[in-house]
């Protein structure tokens, strides 16, 4: 594929011994011939052809890429994909939409599967992050909140509350630690705040005052050197490490006038995104509003790429005849339209640029669909989606083995077995969400696409008439309920009047039969016994009215045991789940709605508290025979 040359920039300087051979060459050139008398080879008559740099290994590489340029499927949210994230190491997809959705996929043999949903958020999502082990991921909301998941359950682990708006958040702490850190800064303010991960300490255990002098808008970590990059609203970078008390690290350059850090300074530009490589060597930026994608070199500082991707640049090259595709002039016009509307604030941040897992290649949106630059040789090697109908802006990539199991000998990897042949496939993916769009696009080596059925309706339409049916119904209650077990009877009493919904919904649920056969999914000793999910895994279940209902707090508050409460993914999230506490819970005051307690049979609920579990869940089951109302 031809390369877009004109528009990559490649800073660089001349040698003085090229410049002098050059010098050299001309002037034999005016001399003439060379005499007779002169003694040697003859200088070649014209300078020899420049060697083109060569990535070893360069089709490997590409091979381990989608193959295909057009997306296999998309998926949706109910509301614009904000960002999307794979997860390292644990092979989860991650997506994010501006209604304060997250939602987690699990990567498969071939594609992904749907595996929870959170309303994490009561608005928009600022910035997402996953941990370095990708068993953490965090989100922060317009909301003034933190929701901090652990990826491999999908759980809600911690909720920060916090007396700002957060910015921009990144985890900050090396593969395997100890002690998680999470960087939090604000909308408002300089200041970088810097949380313990695991939920120990509502308070931040450091704060970082006076390293910039305006807002941070993105912070980005390299494992590799333990060390933090972070850019605020005027384009100063600064290098930090959590290892070196929060200063900048001895490895890296000495004085900053040696670098090209100034380049956001000297071009009015702020950068909305970091991205470092996977060998940590490098890191990219994109910034506004000069639209520029840039590559520095970690340790030095100096800038080693850099591509022009402004709407100038981009118009001046269509209309010169030089760009990478010439695009009909009402296709043009309507795409610069829509690079137009990227200088609203709420996208800007939503824009990044991504590497490949060798490090020799950035992949980043642009007008043309998503390119794919080789870095050594300044050359463009694929682009994906030039013909779909969505501008690429937040991008990941997946380039694992999803079926790869333990340990492969050199004799197993020699063997001619199928099965380990299957095992060892890899299954690349590219996933991109789209300016103003509610789907997220995922190009993989598929190359039999249908248009027809790639576009999965994967969200319920709304039955506007069913609505009103169910609103219309008289409101079902009560005021006890036994619930039979496989380990016996357990009697509660119900609140209808302090939690009116949510008594409403368990007694509805309880008289059709929706909990009949369901198990206790997740048992921990000295807190409480969790059930009401028919799919048996935490991730199911749905409210008598077919979507999530708010929370009723109460003067009602989990200060006993045999508390019987709503089980959520967070505020105003209620839908099937319920747990029984064992001990005092205070903590969950006013995060979850009290709607009965558990009167008798509290030997059966301490039977089902003290059985053996793995990973939370009863290695035998326990289930809900049936549930009476009275």
């Amino acid at each position: 594929m031809a390369a877009e040359t004109s528009h990559i920039a490649s800073p660089g300087k001349r040698s003085r011994a090229i410049f002098e051979n050059e010098e050299n060459g001309a002037a034999a050139h005016a001399e003439g011939s060379s005499s007779d008398d002169d003694f040697g080879p003859a200088l070649p008559s014209t300078a020899p052809k420049k060697k083109r740099r060569k990535l070893p290994y360069e089709k490997l590489y590409v091979s381990a890429l989608p193959s295909s340029p057009r997306y296999s499927k998309s998926l949706m949210h109910k509301d614009q994909l904000s960002f999307v994230t794979v997860t390292p190491s644990t092979d989860f997809l991650v997506t994010s939409s501006a209604d304060g959705v997250v939602k987690f996929w699990k990567k498969v043999a071939v594609g992904i599967e749907s595996v929870k949903e959170f309303r994490a958020h009561t608005g928009e999502i600022s910035s997402v992050s996953v941990s370095q082990d990708g068993r953490s991921f965090a989100s922060a909301g317009l909301d003034k909140t933190i929701k901090i998941f652990d990826v491999i359950t999908f759980d809600l682990l911690v909720i920060l509350q916090l007396d700002f708006t957060p910015k921009a958040i990144c985890w900050v702490h090396r593969r395997g630690s100890s002690s998680p850190l999470l960087a939090v800064s604000s909308d408002t303010n300089p200041v970088i705040q810097v949380y313990n991960g695991s939920g120990e300490a509502k308070s931040p255990v450091h704060t970082i005052s006076s390293l910039h002098k305006s807002p941070v808008r993105a912070i980005a970590y390299n494992n590799q050197y333990d060390c933090a990059v972070s850019a605020d609203d005027t384009g100063m970078i600064e290098y930090w490490s959590p290892g070196n008390n929060y200063e900048k690290p001895d490895s890296v350059f000495k004085f900053r006038s040696s670098t090209d850090l100034f380049v956001f300074k000297k071009t009015k530009s702020i950068p909305t995104s970091i991205t470092f490589s996977p060998a940590g060597s490098h890191f990219a930026t994109f910034s506004f509003p000069d639209r520029n994608v840039r590559v520095f070199d970690f340790v030095s500082g100096n800038l080693y790429r850099a591509y022009d991707e402004s709407i100038a640049t981009i118009t001046d090259m269509q209309q010169a005849g030089t760009a990478l595709y010439k695009l009909e002039d009402l296709d043009l016009g309507r795409r610069l339209a829509v690079e137009r509307e990227l200088e609203n604030p709420v996208l800007q941040n939503k824009i990044n640029v991504i590497f490949d897992e060798s490090s020799n290649f950035i992949l980043h949106g642009s007008m043309l669909g998503v390119k794919v630059i080789n870095t050594l040789t300044n050359r463009i090697v694929q682009v994906y989606g030039k013909e779909e109908p969505f501008r690429p802006l937040n991008l990941a990539i997946y380039q694992g083995q999803p079926q790869k199991k333990g340990i492969v000998t050199v004799s197993m990897a020699a063997s001619a077995n199928p099965l380990l042949q299957e095992a060892e496939e890899r299954d690349p993916m590219l996933v991109s969400t789209g300016s103003g769009k509610v789907r997220f696009y995922i190009f993989t080596n598929e190359t039999d696409i249908s248009k027809s059925t790639r576009d999965v309706q994967n969200e319920k339409p709304k039955d506007v008439n069913s609505k009103k049916q169910i609103e219309a119904k008289p409101a079902e209650s009560g005021t006890a309920a036994i619930m039979h077990t496989t380990y016996g009877d357990i009697h509660i009493r119900l609140f209808p009047d302090a939690a009116p919904k949510a008594v409403e919904n368990f007694v509805v649920h309880s008289k059709t039969g929706y909990y009949n056969n369901t198990i206790f999914h997740r048992v921990i000793r000295k807190f409480m016994i969790q059930c009401g999910d028919p799919l048996g895994d935490g991730t199911g279940g749905e409210s008598i009215w077919g979507k999530e209902f708010e929370d009723e707090f109460s003067a009602l508050k989990h200060d006993k045991p045999y508390t019987v409460s709503m089980a959520n993914a967070g505020p105003n999230t209620n839908g099937s789940q319920f747990f029984i506490t064992t001990e005092r819970a205070p903590w969950l005051d006013r995060k979850h709605t009290v709607f009965g307690r558990a009167v008798q049979g509290l030997d059966v609920v301490h039977r089902i508290e003290n059985a053996r579990v793995y990973k939370e869940k009863p290695e035998e089951d326990i289930k809900i025979v049936s549930i009476d109302i009275t």
